[in-house]
């Protein structure tokens, strides 16, 4: 079975529903962060204003399959979520790509792809009634989705509302206290780098790139910001040069913003500098999935703005810092540096 990395974080407050009751264990899919403080879930709302952000080609391949059997099931609204979960699970590319061959008691990657999609989504719509016959909240059943049913049961007894450290606790007793080294970015800053034998403790975090909350409208359509992130995310993981703006090696911050969103259509100028001064300045309180967030004396310069990245949900921005990668606002390093938002205007 495939062990996962959930920034991911995906970060729902308060709201009851989905829930799985079989063990699905994944590979972990490294999302890069400069920084991060992953403690506190992220807020998507309601069910019906899930969005999907930053989807390869490779999981959007698979969008009007899901959409078929979420439909047959009476869960149309969660499609957004079943494509974050391929995401996580395969990034499109195996043949049991929502790794769902081990819900039905059989062997992993037993289902061709058609035939994962549909248990999954059935499992999924199951498992969503339960949650919400337990009053258990959606993070408990995305967790739930990896460690399976009992999770909820778990939660249900201890508070009804998901917690990182009910996924801990809970991996813990079931893995007997045994750990195993986890480098995944989100691990490193949360607890060295390791998680417990038994499922990943933190497949909540490990969605949040792939969703966002739709009723917190982008400053573009969503099919623009679409386009921004999928050329960015071809570039993860690609080291931070100063001066670079080659696609092949490697970019700076603005070198990165310049290029991607070219690629969608919008021209930026060159330099963080100019690039500040080209936006509308928001306060980063009022700022949406696609805006710029700008950060002052990064390193010694006589420009005053010295650092650019992508918004993509709130106190989360897309960047080139080293490597490229994800990156969470709230921790010491970014809010002493923060200047504020910009927004696009041409």
């Amino acid at each position: 079975m495939i062990f996962l990395r959930l920034k991911i974080m995906l970060l729902i407050a308060g709201i009851g529903f989905l829930a799985f009751m079989g063990l699905l264990a994944f590979v972990a899919i490294f999302i890069s962060d400069e920084a991060g403080d992953f403690d506190a879930p992220m807020d998507l709302g309601s069910s019906g204003d899930f969005q999907n952000i930053s989807l390869s080609e490779d999981v959007l391949a698979h969008q009007q399959t899901v959409e078929k059997y979420a439909k047959a099931y009476n869960i149309d609204e969660y499609v957004p979520v079943l494509l974050a979960i391929i995401a996580v699970e395969s990034g499109g590319n195996a043949v049991d790509v929502m790794q769902s061959s081990e819900s039905l008691g059989l062997p992993p990657n037993s289902l061709n792809t058609e035939a994962s999609i549909e248990q999954g989504t059935k499992y999924f719509a199951e498992l969503i009634k339960s949650a919400e016959t337990k009053g258990v909240d959606e993070q408990t059943a995305i967790q739930a989705y990896n460690f399976g049913g009992g999770f909820i049961d778990y939660v249900a007894k201890n508070g009804k509302a998901y917690s990182f450290e009910l996924a801990e606790s809970f991996a813990k007793e079931q893995a007997g206290g045994k750990k195993v080294t986890y480098s995944n970015p989100i691990a490193v800053e949360k607890n060295g780098g390791f998680r417990y034998q038994f499922g990943n403790m933190f497949y909540v975090d490990l969605l949040q790139p792939y969703l966002t909350d739709s009723s917190e409208s982008s400053s573009f359509d969503d099919e623009t910001f679409q386009a921004v992130m999928e050329e960015a995310l071809k570039y993860e993981n690609f080291p931070y040069v100063f001066g670079g703006d080659n696609p092949n090696t490697s970019f700076d911050c603005s070198g990165l913003t310049q290029w991607v969103y070219q690629k969608a259509g919008i021209n930026l100028p060159r330099t963080a500098q100019e690039q500040y001064e080209a936006t509308e300045s928001i306060p980063l309180s009022e700022a949406k999935p696609g805006d710029l967030v700008f950060f002052h004396s990064t390193y010694n310069t006589a420009n005053y703005i010295t650092h650019v990245g992508i918004l993509v949900e709130d106190n989360r921005m897309y960047n080139a810092g080293d490597p490229i990668g994800y990156a969470v606002l709230t921790t010491d390093f970014w809010q002493e540096h923060l200047v504020g938002a910009g927004r696009i205007t041409n």
